[in-house]
């Protein structure tokens, strides 16, 4: 076993805190990754603060991590030592269902394996092996299986790809799905960690992107991330003045609220699509969905197949996260910074400063 400095969350009331975990040295099949830079999502916060249930301490957050290969499995065939990786989300899931057939890992019917406030699974993949939780990239190395490892791009700067490996994903999935082109009416509500990422991927399919935020004063970013115009949706008469202009929304906000008001504003077969993560229920007028025969769906993140078309799209566009880095000592401090929406659009740690 591999002693492994981490920060970790003793409690969902404790702060981070140093702490050691155990890696394993891979097996035939696993590649073992010096962490460069960890990204720091929302959810780490709900997690560890068990605000949706099922949390799992000590919980090492983190599921945004790039690094180098250190070692390799004998039976490795994808990657050598020294390459620059990504792990996102999960890393591993039961490689049998339909869903995971598909590509599509994260809908795996069996349920994935988070890369933290999860399990590893047992020798079969099926079943998960409740005595070995896993744990994230707020530490210095991962051992994980070589197909739940993406390849990074050269030319990207590393500490800006490290939020596309759950941010990038999360807003690239929905908008590859629904078939988002060149000159579709698109919204991105709301601009943070997500909501950057959208517009930047809204505009680089062709769309027309207007970004609906409650904060008036991020007018000035959205245009300069690429949004073609701004709503702040805080002024009287917004919204009303707005209905039935869009083809598709794209809803990246994690704190209650209406989603009934956002839809009135798609067009006849418009579609809205949530990816965050209200902690409270949601109603939904059935009216606001028949008039103008519109849709709501929810989305996850993306497979392994789709997060490496991500990244590569984005190196070929140029694309990469808005980024704050961080120290590790600092983490606590930015997810207080977080909840007050006080980041331009994510943090980053550097994992130097823990090793």
């Amino acid at each position: 076993m591999l002693p492994t400095p981490a920060y970790a969350a003793a409690s969902a009331t404790s702060p981070l805190a140093p702490w050691s975990l155990d890696r394993r040295e891979p097996g035939p099949h696993e590649v073992l990754i010096d962490i460069a830079w960890c990204g720091v999502c929302h959810s780490d916060i709900h997690q560890a603060r068990g605000e949706w249930k099922g949390s799992i301490f000590p919980m090492v957050p983190g599921h945004e991590i790039v690094g180098t290969i250190a070692r390799v499995g004998e039976k490795v065939e994808k990657w050598k030592t020294g390459d620059v990786v990504g792990v996102g989300v999960f890393v591993d899931s039961c490689r049998t269902c339909p869903a995971c057939h598909a590509g599509d890992e994260q809908y795996c019917e069996y349920g994935m394996s988070e890369t933290y406030n999860s399990y590893e699974r047992e020798a079969d993949h099926i079943k998960l092996d409740r005595l070995r939780p896993t744990y994230g990239g707020y530490s210095t190395r991962i051992t994980v299986d070589e197909n739940y490892v993406l390849r990074i791009p050269a030319g990207l700067p590393l500490e800006r790809v490290a939020p596309l490996l759950c941010a990038g994903v999360t807003t690239y999935s929905p908008l590859r799905h629904w078939n988002v082109k060149a000159g579709d009416e698109v919204a991105i509500v709301g601009l943070g960690g997500l909501g950057h990422m959208g517009v930047k991927f809204a505009r680089a399919f062709g769309a027309k992107v207007t970004v609906l935020s409650h904060s008036a004063n991020k007018r000035e970013d959205a245009l300069r991330l690429g949004a073609h115009d701004f709503v702040a949706t805080s002024e009287g008469g917004a919204l009303k003045g707005n209905a039935n202009r869009f083809d598709f929304i794209l809803d990246t906000i994690s704190a209650p609220h209406d989603y009934n008001a956002y839809l009135s504003l798609l067009r006849r077969n418009g579609t809205m699509v949530v990816v965050g993560i209200p902690t409270d229920p949601t109603p939904v007028a059935a009216g606001a969905l028949i008039r103008n025969r519109r849709r709501l769906a929810g989305s996850g993140i993306g497979g392994i197949r789709e997060t490496q078309e991500m990244l590569d799209f984005c190196a070929a566009h140029g694309i990469a996260a808005d980024v704050e880095v961080i120290r590790i000592e600092q983490v606590n401090t930015a997810w207080e910074r977080m909840l007050k929406s006080d980041v331009r659009y994510r943090f980053v740690i550097d994992i130097m400063s823990l090793r």
